[in-house]
């Protein structure tokens, strides 16, 4: 039976009278033209776009239209990958400087260490591109691009353990609850696609974690649920109860969630609570994505020389190279923003070993990825952003040779790197001291790189708010934070 018919049935006398009026709202509607339904909102116009952008954005012409985020879940070390310390060799298994540590904050894992003996990168560097940029061994294809990418080596956050920290890069603050930059972007510039979501999540397997992922990355917080990330799970249906179950075909389906969707809204002309606008809207998607999911990640369609490019683990679903496949055909579908977490680059022990091993898995699909973009013309509007939450420790935890280190949390200054629309490629912005612990110049605060990011969208992040708990609540926080001009095209 239809849910709607089966609660009329048990209605009062008086819920009868006090719903009448929206039952004949719902008969002028049900007896317009179909043209003029969907002018003013009703009918099945279960195709268009989820929401519109607010009004207002954006607020001038976006250089990008989208976000590929790249997020290297446990902070990968910049040592060893971007930030090129020659003179480190030298300093091998001395002690780090007072002069350098100057008595900051450490971790409870190295702070009784007796010793913070220096531990210079195992790795050659050299220089790529038309830009000279410097870049490790470990990284020999997206070396390829260095003059797509803005390397800045001087980003520097405020919380030293993963949980915070990954909570801070992704909301502006370490406080839980708040909104992440995808769900921002998806409340601000809306969703293109009506089929899909406008902020998906990707969470490639890696064999034994070091860390687990924290939902607050892509939680909406006090944005509308519907704005939160959707999670494509790396294995079995990408989503759950994605399929019908047994003897429920489509059109069944689509008549039991008109009625839930007719008693939705019922509920909320009672109530008025705008998360009950937001379920209806996940349902619809929820249905719609039936439908475009099983297309999405067919890849069996995409030419071979393209699958092959991202290397041989790309049939594999859930290796980060049909991660990074399936990101540039969500890009391809409007998904405003698409966000691949990799677990692993915790490595306070066997660090030479396990980045290794990262890299390998990451390197290859990371430059098919940018060149898949200019391939089809989507680099140009598209901004890709890769790194981890914090850096890594120049001295070693633990046992040091010359062939096996581990490094600690390194909240002080880390490398992120920027490719894409807005941004200006083969530019190196940023300097650390000789041990890669300080930032000695153009110190970029992760609100200043989250400012850039909206900046590129086209919106003023100072302009960008919500109001919750008395608040204007920002991405960037309260504190005056500014877009990187140098690194801007």
């Amino acid at each position: 039976m239809n849910p709607l018919q089966e609660i009329a049935l048990h209605q009062s006398r008086r819920q009868f009278f006090a719903g009448a009026g929206l039952s004949m709202g719902a008969l002028t509607m049900a007896m317009m033209p179909s043209g003029l339904r969907a002018a003013t909102g009703g009918g099945r116009n279960y195709g268009s776009a989820v929401h519109p952008s607010l009004p207002e954005l954006p607020h001038f012409a976006p250089k990008a239209k989208r976000v590929i985020y790249l997020h290297m879940n446990g902070a990968p070390s910049q040592i060893d990958l971007w930030d090129h310390k020659p003179g480190l060799v030298k300093h091998f298994n001395e002690e780090l400087p007072a002069s350098i540590r100057m008595g900051q904050r450490l971790t409870t894992m190295t702070s009784g260490q007796q010793r913070f003996p220096v531990a210079p990168s195992k790795f050659k560097f050299s220089q790529h591109g038309d830009c000279g940029m410097w870049v490790s061994e470990l990284l020999p294809h997206t070396a390829k691009n260095t003059d797509d990418i803005a390397l800045i080596r001087s980003v520097h956050t405020n919380a030293i353990n993963h949980d915070p920290a990954c909570t801070f890069l992704m909301t502006g603050t370490e406080v839980p609850g708040k909104a992440s930059l995808g769900s921002w972007l998806s409340y601000g510039l809306g969703s293109v696609n009506g089929d899909l979501p406008s902020f998906v999540v990707l969470t490639p397997f890696v064999p034994n974690p070091s860390q687990a992922l924290f939902t607050r990355m892509w939680s909406s917080g006090f944005l509308s649920s519907k704005h939160s990330g959707v999670v494509l799970r790396d294995k079995g249906d990408p989503v759950l109860y994605i399929k019908n179950p047994p003897g429920v075909d489509s059109a069944t389906r689509r008549d039991m969630l008109d009625g839930l969707n007719q008693l939705n809204e019922l509920n909320h002309q009672r109530l008025g609570d705008p998360e009950t606008l937001a379920r209806i809207a996940q349902y619809e998607m929820a249905f719609r994505m039936q439908t475009s999911v099983p297309e999405l990640i067919d890849l069996s369609k995409e030419p071979k020389e393209t699958r092959e490019m991202y290397g041989p683990e790309v049939g594999t679903p859930g290796s980060y190279a049909y991660c990074a496949l399936l990101a540039r055909r969500l890009a391809e579908r409007g998904v405003r923003m698409v966000q691949i977490n990799h677990r692993g680059w915790d490595q306070h022990s066997n660090l030479p070993n396990d980045i290794t091993r990262q890299c390998k898995a990451t390197d290859q699909p990371v430059h098919a990825l940018l060149e898949d973009l200019k391939r089809i013309g989507l680099l140009e509007d598209t901004l890709v952003i890769w790194g981890g939450e914090f850096g890594r420790t120049v001295y070693s935890q633990g046992t040091l040779t010359r062939e096996n280190y581990g490094r600690d949390h390194h909240p002080r200054n880390y490398c992120i790197w920027m490719a894409g629309g807005g941004i200006r490629g083969g530019t190196t912005h940023g300097q650390t001291d000789d041990f890669s612990y300080n930032i000695v110049k153009d110190p970029v605060h992760l609100n200043d790189l989250n400012a850039t990011i909206l900046h590129c969208l086209g919106i003023d992040h100072r302009r960008f708010s919500y109001k919750f708990q008395g608040l204007d609540q920002r991405l960037t926080g309260v504190e005056e934070q500014h877009p990187i001009r140098a690194i801007l095209a």
